[in-house]
C-alpha cells in the first residue's frame, strides 16, 4: 500500500497564534468604535471589528501562500480599497447595494476635501472621510501586525503597533477603557510567550537536546504564572498610583502642543468624549462645531488698579467674515507696535478719548491659556512690550494683538467712563447711520447667499416688531434681550440636532439650541442684514475678583464669544447675546435724554504703515483655532495625535540607537556570526547551508561593498574558532565586537535589495 502524504494545514505559528493576532485587534477596533470619534456616533464604527478581522486573514494569507512583503502588501490594499469603502457606505446608505454605497462614501470623501481643502472651510458636514480613515487605520494596523507575526516571527512588531493604536485612542478620549487594554495585554503576552515557547521547542529540537515539547509546556506555565502576576500587579497599581512625576515636562511641552496641534483640529473627527490637554488657544479661524467645552484649567490672573471692580469682558480675538460654519479673518496685515506706542492711533479704530478712561492691566497668563494673542478689555491703548497688531486691510481694523511667547504682559485699554457722565445708551441711540464707507464694506454688508434663511428672517422681523425704535442701539438691545429669552436654551451639546444644509445662523434660529458662538453668530448676521456693522469676537468672561488684592482669576470656563457693534463716534461696543444666565454683560446707564445724534468722526482710512513698519507686512496664514470647539475640548485629538507622533518617534530612535549598539554580553564569534546570517535572513539574504562562513561573507560582500572589511573580520572570526579551535585576545574581540556593531546598521541596506538566493 501507498503511504498518505500529509499535507500541513495548521501554521507552524499554530492558529492559537492567528486567533491571538485577531483578538488584539479586534480589542483595538472595539476601543476606537467605544470611544464614537464620529459626532459621538458609537453604532457608526461597529464595522471596525470585522475590518480587524479580515485585515488579519489578508496579511495571514499573503504571508503564507509565499508572496514576497510587497506584492503582499499591496494585494491587502487593493482589497481594503474595495472592502472598506463599501463597509462604511453601509453605513451611510445602510441596504443600498454595493456600487450605491461604495459611491457615497467616495462623495462624501471628495465633499470634504473640497471643503477643507479647496475652499478653505473651517469645518465640513460631511462624516463619512472619517469612518473610511479609521477603518483604513485599523486594516493596515491588523495587516502589518499579520504579516509581522506570520511572515517574520516578529511578534513584538505586532504587539507595539497594535499598542501603541489602543494606548493613542485611550489618551484622547475620557472614556474608561481600562478593560480593553487588560485584555490586548493578555493576548500580547500570551502571543509572546507561545512564539517564544516555539522558538525554544526548535532550538532543542535541532540541537536535539531533551524533549522540546516538554521544554516548551515549562515555558508556556511559567510565561502564564508571569502574565497573571504582571496584569494583576499592574491593576494594583493602578488603583494605588497618586504620582504625576512627569507632570512639569508636560506642562512646558503643552504651549507648543496647543499651537500646532489645533491647525489641523479640523481634519480629525469629533468624539463625545475626547480628551483635551488642557488650555485655551484663540487665533485667525473659529469653527462652530456640536460641543463647547474647555476644561477647567486657570487661564489668566489680572492684576487690576486698586477698588478697580469692573466686570471686564476680556476680548482677545476679532473676527470680520462668517462662511456658513464659522469665522475667520480676511486680507489681514501684521504692523509691528513698540513697547509703550499707541496701538489703535493710526488705525480705523481709533476712537476719541471722550467719555472714556485709560485703565492699565497687569496680565499673567496660566498654563491653561498657551495662545500669543494678547487680551484687553475693548480697546488697547498700549502695552510694555513688543507685539504685531493683526488689523484688517490696509484700514486697520483691529483684529488681535500678537506678542512672542506665552509671558506675562502690561496693558492699558480705554474703556467707557462709568456712570452717568460717561458713556451712556442714550448716546448710543442719538449716535445715527452715518457710517464710513469702509466699515460699511468690511461688517455692514449681508453675509453670503443661504446663509441667513427663512427662520433666521423670522427672528429679525420679530426683533424689529418690538424694538422700541428703530436706531441700530434699540435693535442690538432687542435683539439681546430676545436672544437671552426663554425663546432660545443654551446647550453646550448640539450634536444630536441634525442640520442638513442649514449654515450655523440658520440652524440656531431654527433648532433655538446653542451656545455662546452660535448666540453671536446669529446676533452679528441679522445685524448686517440690516447693514448695521457688527462682528463676531472672542476672548473671557469676567473672572473672580479679590477686592483685598486687586487680583482677577479667570479659568478656562470663561472662555466665551460675544457681538461688538460699531456706533458713529464711540467705535465698537460690547453686546452679549447668550441665553441660560451665561452673559454678564451689564446694560449702560439710560443717561440724559439727547435731543440730536453726535457727529461722527472719521477715521483716516488711508493710514499707511507705522513709522517703525521695516518692511512690507504680509498676510497671515491660517493658525490654531479656537479651542472647546467641535467636541474636542481646549485642544482635543490634534495635540494628542502629535503626542503620539513625537512619543512614538522618540521611542524608534531611543530603539534604534539601542539595537544599534548590539548586546551588551560578551561578543562570541559564532553569535556575531549567528546574528549577521538572522539579520540578513530577515530581508531574503540568508546562508545557504552549504555556504562556508567564507563563501557567505564574500556573495553578501559583493551586494554591500561597504561593510565587506566587517564581513571578512566576522567570517574569519568564526573560522578560527569554530575550526581552528583558537582562543581570541582582546584586541581581536574589540575589533568583531564592532564589526557587529556597523553591521547591524550596514544590513539594513538589504531592504532595498531584492530578495533571493546567493549563488
Amino acid at each position: 500500500m501507498m503511504s498518505r502524504v500529509r499535507i500541513p494545514v495548521a501554521p507552524a505559528e499554530g492558529w492559537l497564534s492567528l486567533v491571538l493576532v485577531t483578538f488584539m485587534t479586534v480589542v483595538a477596533a472595539w476601543s476606537i468604535d467605544d470611544a464614537g470619534w464620529v459626532l459621538g456616533r458609537d453604532d457608526w464604527t461597529n464595522f471596525l471589528a470585522l475590518v480587524a478581522i479580515i485585515s488579519v486573514v489578508v496579511g495571514f494569507v499573503g504571508a503564507k501562500v509565499g508572496w514576497a512583503r510587497w506584492p503582499a502588501h499591496v494585494v491587502g490594499a487593493v482589497f481594503a480599497a474595495l472592502i472598506v469603502p463599501v463597509l462604511v457606505g453601509e453605513v451611510l446608505q445602510p441596504g443600498a447595494s454595493i456600487g450605491v454605497q461604495y459611491r457615497a462614501t467616495a462623495a462624501q470623501v471628495v465633499q470634504a476635501w473640497y471643503d477643507l481643502v479647496v475652499n478653505g472651510l473651517l469645518a465640513t458636514r460631511m462624516t463619512g472621510h472619517h469612518l473610511l480613515i479609521l477603518g483604513l487605520l485599523v486594516w493596515a494596523t491588523g495587516q502589518f501586525a499579520a504579516s509581522a507575526v506570520f511572515r517574520h516571527r516578529r511578534p513584538l512588531s505586532a504587539v507595539v503597533v497594535i499598542g501603541a493604536l489602543l494606548i493613542g485612542n485611550m489618551s484622547a478620549t475620557v472614556r474608561p477603557q481600562l478593560g480593553f487594554l487588560i485584555l490586548y495585554s493578555l493576548a500580547a503576552m500570551f502571543l509572546l510567550i507561545r512564539l517564544h515557547s516555539l522558538d525554544e521547542q526548535a532550538t532543542w529540537l535541532r540541537r536535539r537536546i531533551g524533549d522540546p515539547k516538554a521544554v516548551g509546556s515549562i515555558y508556556l506555565r511559567g510565561g502564564t504564572v508571569f502574565v497573571v502576576i504582571a496584569v494583576l500587579g499592574s491593576l494594583a497599581l493602578t488603583a494605588a498610583a497618586r504620582s504625576a512625576p512627569l507632570a512639569g515636562a508636560w506642562d512646558e511641552v503643552k504651549p507648543w502642543l496647543l499651537d500646532v496641534g489645533a491647525g489641523i483640529q479640523k481634519y480629525l473627527p469629533n468624539g463625545i468624549d475626547s480628551r483635551g490637554i488642557g488650555g485655551i488657544a484663540f487665533g485667525p479661524n473659529a469653527p462652530i462645531g456640536n460641543l463647547w467645552t474647555t476644561g477647567s484649567g486657570m487661564a489668566l490672573t489680572i492684576r487690576r488698579p486698586p477698588n478697580n471692580t469692573e466686570p471686564y469682558y476680556w476680548r482677545a480675538v476679532a473676527y470680520d467674515r462668517f462662511d456658513f460654519i464659522g469665522w475667520n479673518w480676511t486680507e489681514t496685515e501684521s504692523a509691528p507696535v513698540g513697547a509703550k506706542d499707541n496701538i489703535l492711533s493710526r488705525t480705523a479704530d481709533a476712537i476719541p478719548p471722550d467719555d472714556r478712561t485709560a485703565v492699565t492691566f497687569t496680565v499673567q497668563p496660566e498654563a491653561g491659556y498657551r495662545s500669543s494673542y494678547v487680551v484687553s478689555p475693548l480697546a488697547p491703548v498700549s502695552i510694555d512690550r513688543d507685539s504685531q497688531l493683526i488689523s484688517l486691510g490696509k484700514d486697520g481694523f483691529f483684529e488681535a494683538l500678537q506678542i512672542d511667547g506665552h509671558g506675562g504682559y502690561t496693558i492699558t485699554a480705554s474703556v467707557p467712563a462709568p456712570g452717568n457722565t460717561g458713556l451712556t445708551g442714550n448716546l448710543l441711540a442719538a449716535a445715527g447711520t452715518d457710517y464710513p464707507k469702509e466699515i460699511l464694506e468690511r461688517y455692514g454688508q449681508p453675509t453670503a447667499d443661504g446663509t441667513v434663511g427663512p427662520e433666521a428672517l423670522n427672528v429679525l422681523r420679530e426683533v424689529q416688531a418690538l424694538a422700541p425704535a428703530q436706531d441700530p442701539y434699540d435693535i442690538a438691545m432687542t435683539m439681546q434681550a430676545y436672544l437671552r429669552s426663554s425663546r432660545f436654551t443654551y446647550n453646550p451639546d448640539v450634536r444630536a440636532i441634525d442640520c442638513g444644509n442649514r449654515s450655523t445662523a440658520e440652524c440656531f434660529a431654527w433648532s433655538k439650541q446653542g451656545y455662546c458662538q452660535h448666540y453671536a453668530t446669529l446676533m452679528a448676521v441679522l445685524l448686517r442684514e440690516l447693514h448695521v456693522p457688527a462682528r463676531f469676537v472672542q476672548g473671557f468672561l469676567p473672572g473672580t475678583i479679590d477686592p483685598r488684592t486687586g487680583i482677577e482669576k479667570i479659568s478656562n470656563t470663561s472662555a466665551h464669544a460675544w457681538v461688538e457693534v460699531w456706533f458713529p463716534g464711540y467705535g465698537w461696543i460690547s453686546f452679549d447675546p447668550t441665553g441660560g444666565n451665561v452673559a454678564q454683560l451689564a446694560p449702560l446707564p439710560s443717561g440724559p435724554p439727547v435731543a440730536s445724534s453726535r457727529p461722527s468722526i472719521n477715521p483716516s482710512f488711508s493710514a499707511g504703515p507705522r513709522d517703525n513698519d521695516e518692511g512690507p507686512s504680509g498676510r497671515r496664514s491660517p493658525g490654531p483655532a479656537v479651542a472647546g470647539t467641535q467636541g474636542n475640548g481646549p485642544l482635543g485629538l490634534g495635540g494628542y495625535i502629535i503626542v503620539f507622533v513625537l512619543l512614538a518617534l522618540s521611542v524608534g530612535i531611543i530603539a534604534f540607537l539601542a539595537w544599534r549598539r548590539g548586546p551588551r554580553g560578551p561578543a562570541t564569534p559564532e553569535g556575531v556570526y549567528a546574528s549577521v546570517g538572522r539579520l540578513a535572513g530577515r530581508f531574503g539574504f540568508g546562508p545557504r547551508p552549504t555556504q562556508t562562513a567564507y563563501e557567505y561573507a564574500t556573495a553578501l560582500g559583493e551586494i554591500l561593498p561597504r561593510v565587506r572589511p566587517e564581513l571578512h573580520t566576522v567570517a574569519t572570526a568564526k573560522v578560527e574558532v569554530a575550526y581552528g579551535r583558537r582562543a581570541l585576545g582582546d584586541d581581536r574581540l574589540r575589533a568583531l565586537r564592532e564589526a557587529q556593531r556597523r553591521l547591524r546598521v550596514g544590513l539594513l541596506r538589504l531592504a532595498f535589495r531584492r530578495r533571493g538566493r546567493h549563488k
